[in-house]
């Protein structure tokens, strides 16, 4: 074989080396490119945390305690009621828009006087069903702000609405409807699990 002729293979093997090379790296350099596009379609980890349930622990709460979580972005309020608290819940019922949540959207073991599936505890999401506000936690009874016959509750700052420890609406004030009460269930006697209903607990 003559030197033209070898210089010829030696070139034609470069090449091939050459154009093998860009093929790997131009195909590598797709794959990089498609990864973030296909990446884009699935949830990101802050989507899918937004909508999970949420534990919290209840065993450090006091009575007349309100513990406050956060669930899908919305307050959700876990007050630990006292005995008196309970005791005075049934009283309040012929000044209350909707006492027994028979006109609300609820879950059904919310609608009782209590609002909840344990009693000492009352679980519900901190907004205001009026315009969105947040209300305040009032709980003492006959506080001077808000009268003699405050038996405590919530009231909102915004335009006045007033709720009772169970998250139930008085009468004559501009929110139409009870607090939402949110799915949860009891993992055990002491931690809550938020956005979850108690059947789904259930084998």
């Amino acid at each position: 074989m003559s030197s033209n002729e070898q210089q010829d293979v030696k070139n034609l093997t470069r090449r091939k080396v050459l154009t093998a090379a860009t093929g790997v790296v131009g195909a590598a350099g797709a794959t990089f490119l498609a990864v973030p596009f296909v990446s884009s379609w699935q949830p990101s980890e802050k989507a899918k945390a937004a909508g999970a349930p949420v534990e919290a622990d209840l065993s450090q709460m006091q009575p007349g305690q309100m513990l406050t979580v956060s669930w899908r972005g919305k307050p959700v309020w876990i007050v630990k009621r006292t005995s008196r608290m309970l005791e005075l819940l049934p009283t309040l019922n012929a000044n209350l828009r909707d006492p027994q949540s028979e006109s609300s959207d609820q879950p059904a073991y919310c609608k009782n006087t209590f609002r909840s599936t344990k009693e000492e505890y009352l679980v519900v999401i901190g907004i205001c069903t009026h315009l969105g506000c947040a209300p305040l936690y009032r709980p003492a009874e006959k506080s001077a702000d808000m009268g003699d016959d405050w038996k405590g509750g919530f009231f909102c700052p915004c335009h006045g609405s007033t709720y009772d420890l169970a998250g139930r609406v008085f009468q004559g004030v501009p929110a139409p409807k009870n607090l939402e009460i949110p799915p949860y269930r009891y993992l055990s006697d002491s931690v809550i699990r938020i956005g979850e209903d108690p059947e789904e607990g259930v084998a």
